[in-house]
């Protein structure tokens, strides 16, 4: 396949598991992983930490004129910083979810996204990758699972990381976020109409993986 570029689209709920699914195929194939995701949490970040409000366009257009995200062994750079450390608590989550639809905030980072899968093989996930981003993508999945199980998964990373949680809280804060992803003016959450759904309620990361990695090597 080093001959050829091509693409895989992964679009998908809050907790669906896209970004671990996705680093994995990336793995697999030896191709680059692009988290969108995580270019929005940087943009969120950001802007909490200049106290900047979601209103002021300008002031929001001249951030985004001297900012610059990139990904480095893995790592999230936002102006020349490793962020990733920063990007994962519920405050970042929200300010991502608020900006990312935000017209200015869409449309420079769809721009730098497009740029990367034109020039080498790339797969992404996020919310609108396969209905925006990468329309023409050689490979679209829409990978989703039961708000309850999406919960379940998130409380037990929480857990695990010794953070302090309560499921019926992440659940309630995934029902919200899917709700606001879904009906927001620009670019809602949806699958697209050449997109394959994945639900993985009960399947195991690896047989996931192991069904996307099998469609692109066909």
């Amino acid at each position: 396949m080093a001959d050829r570029i091509f693409r895989i689209a992964i679009d998908g709920p809050s907790g669906a598991g896209k970004s671990t699914i996705a680093k994995a195929v990336a793995r697999r194939l030896g191709i680059d992983y692009i988290d969108t995701g995580a270019m929005y949490r940087a943009i969120g970040l950001k802007m909490l930490s200049r106290g900047l409000a979601m209103e002021d366009s300008q002031a929001l257009l001249d951030m985004l004129a001297e900012t610059e995200i990139d990904f480095a062994g893995g790592r999230v750079i936002l102006d020349g910083q490793a962020v990733d450390s920063l990007i994962r608590t519920p405050e970042v989550s929200k300010a991502a979810s608020d900006c990312s639809a935000l017209a200015p905030v869409r449309s420079k980072l769809v721009e730098l996204q497009r740029k990367m899968g034109k020039t080498k093989s790339v797969i992404m996930d996020g919310r609108d990758i396969g209905t925006n981003v990468l329309t023409d993508a050689e490979y679209k999945y829409f990978l989703t699972a039961s708000p309850e199980e999406r919960a379940l998964r998130r409380y037990k990373e929480m857990q695990e990381k010794g953070q302090e949680s309560d499921y019926d809280k992440v659940l309630a804060q995934i029902i919200e976020r899917d709700h606001n992803d879904s009906t927001r003016a620009l670019n809602p959450l949806r699958k697209a109409e050449d997109a394959e759904e994945i639900d993985s309620t009960h399947m195991t990361i690896d047989q996931v993986v192991d069904y996307i990695c099998s469609q692109v090597t066909l």
